[in-house]
C-alpha cells in the first residue's frame, strides 16, 4: 500500500533513506578504517538489522535487553555501557558481548574476574562541554555521574581494560568532536598508547548535510595514527537521520483564540523528545506559524494540557480526516513511546525502495494491557 493508506497512527521506517546513511557511514569506515555500531538507544528497528549489518560493524546497547537485541538480531560485533550492571546479568553481558564498557572503577574491580569473554573498556569524562542549551544532554556537565574524571582516574585500571570510551556530544558537528579529543588527550593522553582502543562515542551527526565529514576523519586519523588505537563510534541517529515518518490523522479541530487540530498521534506518547528536548519536528508541506496562509496548533487526544506538538501553518485549511505527515521520526520514537491514557502504539511500517509501504507491526489492547498487572 502507499503511505497515505496506512491505519493512523504509523510509524514509517524509509529504507532507501536509511541506506543512503548507511553508504555515508560505510565510506568513513572505508576512509579511515575505524568501526561504525549502530547505538539501538535512538533506532531499534530490528527488522531493518540485516539490511545494517551490510554496511555497520555491529550494534552497542545500554544494558542486557539491547545487548541481547543486537545479539539475536544484528549477530556481528556487539557492545555494551552502562553506568551500572547488575550481578545477575553480568554472565550473560560477558557471553553475548564482544565489549564491555564499565562507568567506574568500583564496577570494573567488581566484575572483572566475572568478564573472561569480553574486552573490557573504563568510560572517561573529559570534562569538556560542547552542549550548548541542551543541558539535559551534557555528560560533562558539573557534577556529572558518567565516566571517570582525570582526578579519579586510577591507573591501575590499566592492568584490567583493553580501552577507554567517552561520550559527549548530542547532535553535533565535527569541530565539537576535535575540541573534545583535545581534552581527552590534555587530560588522558598519557594512557592512550597503554590501551588497544578507542571508543568516542555517539552523538556524531555524520548524515547531516552541512556535517564536515573530513574533519571527522582527520580527527579518526590522528587518534588512530598517534596512539595505535582502534577507533569506534557509536552514532544512533547518524544510521536513521531523516529515515521515518508518522503518520497521523486530524480527528477534530478546536476553536479558542487558535485553531487547534486534534491528532490521533501524541508528542507525550509517540515522541517524547517534543516535550523533552525540547524539539519542533518538521511536518511535510507546513511552515512556521503564520508564515503560511492558515496557522493551528497540533495537539493530542490525551488529557495531558501540555501535549502539544506546536504550531504550524499551511497553504490550504485543514479538515477533519486530513493526514499528516510528520517527517525524521525514526530516531527516538518508537524506543521511547508509551501508552499513557491508554493510546495506542502506532503500528510500524517500512517503506520500501519503491515507495510501497509494508505493515511490520500492529499493536492493540493486549500490548497496553500487558505492560500493566
Amino acid at each position: 500500500m502507499k503511505i497515505n493508506q496506512l491505519q493512523t497512527p504509523c510509524y514509517v521506517i524509509d529504507e532507501k533513506k536509511m541506506r543512503e546513511n548507511l553508504e555515508i557511514l560505510k565510506k568513513v569506515q572505508e576512509d579511515t578504517g575505524c568501526k561504525i555500531l549502530l547505538a539501538q538507544k535512538a533506532f531499534s528497528g530490528f527488522a531493518l538489522y540485516p539490511m545494517i549489518g551490510k554496511y555497520l560493524a555491529g550494534t552497542t546497547a545500554s544494558g542486557l535487553f539491547e545487548a541481547r537485541l543486537g545479539y539475536e538480531e544484528m549477530g556481528k560485533e556487539n557492545h555494551v555501557f552502562s553506568p551500572a550492571y547488575r550481578t545477575e546479568d553480568i554472565e550473560e553481558l560477558d557471553r553475548i558481548c564482544d565489549h564491555i564498557i564499565f562507568n567506574s572503577t568500583a564496577q570494573l574491580k567488581k566484575f572483572k574476574e566475572v568478564c573472561t569473554g569480553a574486552s573490557l573498556g573504563l568510560r572517561i569524562n573529559p570534562e569538556c562541554s560542547t552542549q550548548g542549551d541542551h543541558a539535559i544532554y551534557d555528560p560533562c556537565a558539573p557534577g556529572s555521574r558518567l565516566g571517570v574524571t582525570r582526578e579519579n582516574f586510577d591507573g591501575e585500571c590499566l592492568k584490567w581494560i583493553d580501552g577507554l570510551h567517552f561520550h559527549t556530544l548530542c547532535e553535533q558537528n565535527a569541530d565539537d568532536l576535535e575540541k573534545t579529543l583535545q581534552a581527552v588527550e590534555e587530560k588522558f593522553g598519557e594512557f592512550l598508547s597503554e590501551v588497544s582502543w578507542l571508543n568516542m562515542g555517539g552523538g556524531h551527526h555524520i548524515t547531516r548535510e552541512d556535517y564536515n565529514v573530513k574533519l571527522l576523519e582527520k580527527c579518526i586519523q590522528h587518534m588512530k595514527e598517534t596512539y595505535d588505537l582502534d577507533i569506534y563510534l557509536e552514532p544512533g541517529e547518524a544510521v536513521a537521520l531523516n529515515a521515518g515518518y508518522l503518520v497521523t490523522e486530524v480527528m477534530d479541530i478546536v476553536e479558542n483564540e487558535i485553531r487547534t487540530l486534534i491528532l490521533d498521534a501524541s508528542a507525550a506518547c509517540h515522541m517524547p523528545d517534543v516535550l523533552e528536548m525540547p524539539y519542533r519536528p518538521p511536518l511535510k508541506d507546513s511552515g512556521e506559524a503564520g508564515e503560511k496562509a492558515y496557522t493551528y496548533r497540533l495537539s493530542s487526544c490525551t488529557c495531558l494540557a501540555g501535549d502539544v506538538i506546536g504550531d504550524y501553518s499551511f497553504d490550504r485549511e485543514i479538515q477533519i480526516g486530513d493526514k499528516l505527515y510528520f517527517m525524521d521520526m525514526a530516531i527516538y520514537s518508537m524506543v521511547k513511546n508509551n501508552t499513557f491514557n491508554g493510546m495506542p502504539l502506532p503500528d510500524i511500517a517500512v517503506m520500501h525502495e519503491d515507495g510501497e509501504c509494508e505493515v511490520i507491526r500492529h499493536f492493540g489492547y493486549e500490548d497496553f494491557k500487558s505492560r500493566l498487572s
